[in-house]
């Protein structure tokens, strides 16, 4: 399984996570084999400056991977993932993407429809 995560840095599993997905400076991808890191990789998030959030809903569709996992999104982008399969979950309180992996493994975060956790957006 392969879940991305937004972060602000590219530091593996290390890296702290981005508060918003679209914005993020990196999408940090973390492939599960038995609930356990085989690996890990750091890709510069190309933008969503003309696209608005469905373009950035796109660049993450473009990784092919199984899951998000957020600390908030909105609902427009959370319709738009729903709409692609791709499952989204939350978790608003990890630091780190290995501490929000420990979370996934151990069931404790929140999978969304297509309702969003932001009424900014």
């Amino acid at each position: 399984m392969k879940i991305v995560f937004p972060t602000d840095e590219n530091m593996g599993y290390l890296s702290k996570r981005g508060a918003h997905f679209g914005k993020a400076k990196f999408y940090t991808i973390v492939t599960l084999e038995e609930d356990k890191i085989v690996d890990v990789e750091g890709v510069e998030n190309p933008g969503h400056n003309s696209g608005a959030c469905g373009n950035a809903v796109a660049n993450i569709m473009n990784l092919k991977v199984d899951a998000l996992i957020v600390g908030g999104i909105g609902g427009s982008p959370a319709e738009g993932f729903a709409k692609a399969g791709l499952a989204v979950y939350v978790d608003q309180s990890s630091v780190t993407v290995k501490d929000s992996i420990d979370m996934f493994i151990g069931n404790q975060l929140e999978k969304l429809g297509s309702q969003g956790t932001c009424s900014v957006h």
